[in-house]
C-alpha cells in the first residue's frame, strides 16, 4: 500500500524518464532517453518510482511532491521524495547482522529524491540520500545561486544527527553545491548545532551561505532520537561564510 502525501502539482499527464544522474556528474539533455507514459499523475509517478527503484507491488512506501520554479524557464518544476522504511526493516530482519543494523539506525539508501523538469516534462532517475529511514527527507527552497529561481534544500537524518544539502539545477540535473550539519549529538552531553543565513554575495553574483553557531534545546524527556526535531538556538557567533566558486562549481570558504 503506497502512502501518498502531496502538495500536488498541476502538471500535464505526460511524463518521461531520463538517463542516470548523480550528485557528482552532470548530464545534458542530448544524453537523455525519452519514454512516453500515459495515465493519471499518481499512476505515472508510482510507475516511475517503482521501475527505477525496483519496488514490488506489495511494498509499503511513501512519496511526497513539492513544487517550485527551479530553473530559468517559466515552467513549474518539482521535487519528489521517496521513503522506504518497510524495505529497510525487512532487509534488516533477513540480515545476519540485524541487531547491528538496528543499532546503527538501519542506515542505508532508503530515502530518495527525483526531479521533475517542467520545461522538459520529464522525471529524472533517483538520487539516493544515504540516511536513517525512520525520518523522511525534509524539502525546502531558497534563492541561493539565483534571484530568478530557487535552489533545493534537503534535510536528512543520520541517527541522532541532521544534515542539510543544497542543490542547484544545472543542465536539467540537480547538482549538490553545499553540505553542512544542522546538529549532532541529540540526547547526549556532547553536541553541536548550526543555523544558516542566505546573504548577498560578497564575491560574486550568487548569494553567500553564512553558517552560525547554535545550541540544541535538548529534550527533557525520552524521545525517538532518530526522528525528534529539536529547537536550535542561534548565537551571534559566525562559524564560516561560504561563497560560490564558478571554477569549482560549489560553495567554498577562505581559510582562517
Amino acid at each position: 500500500m503506497k502512502k501518498i502525501v502531496s502538495s500536488f502539482i498541476a502538471l500535464s499527464f505526460l511524463f518521461c524518464s531520463c538517463d542516470n544522474i548523480s550528485n557528482e556528474k552532470e548530464q545534458t539533455n542530448d544524453d537523455q532517453e525519452v519514454v512516453a507514459e500515459t495515465g493519471s499523475l499518481e499512476e505515472i509517478i508510482e510507475r516511475h518510482i517503482e521501475s527505477n527503484l525496483e519496488i514490488s507491488g506489495t511494498e509499503d512506501y511513501s512519496f511526497k511532491i513539492y513544487k517550485e520554479h527551479l530553473d530559468g524557464d517559466d515552467k513549474m518544476d518539482a521535487i519528489i521524495t521517496v521513503n522506504r522504511l518497510q524495505f529497510a526493516l525487512d532487509e534488516a530482519a533477513k540480515s545476519e547482522n540485524s541487531a547491528k543494523r538496528a543499532e546503527f539506525g538501519f542506515m542505508g539508501n532508503y530515502n530518495y529524491l527525483f526531479y521533475y523538469d517542467g520545461g522538459l516534462d520529464k522525471i529524472s532517475p533517483q538520487i539516493a540520500i544515504p540516511s536513517t529511514p525512520q525520518a523522511e527527507l525534509k524539502v525546502s527552497f531558497e534563492h541561493v545561486s539565483s534571484g530568478a529561481y530557487k535552489d533545493i534544500l534537503i534535510d536528512f537524518r543520520v541517527r541522532n544527527a541532521s544534515y542539510k544539502d543544497f542543490y542547484t539545477v544545472s543542465n536539467h540535473t540537480p547538482r549538490r553545491i553545499f553540505q553542512w550539519k544542522n546538529f549532532d549529538g541529540l540526547g547526549s552531553k556532547t553536541s553541536e548545532a548550526f543555523t544558516f543565513k542566505i546573504q548577498e554575495g560578497a564575491v560574486g553574483l550568487q548569494n553567500d551561505i553564512v553558517v552560525m553557531k547554535a545550541t540544541i534545546d535538548q529534550p527533557k524527556e525520552k524521545v525517538d532520537l532518530y526522528t525528534f526535531e529539536p529547537k536550535l538556538i542561534e548565537s551571534n557567533e559566525l562559524v564560516h561564510r561560504f561563497f560560490y566558486s564558478d571554477q569549482m562549481g560549489k560553495y567554498v570558504t577562505k581559510k582562517k
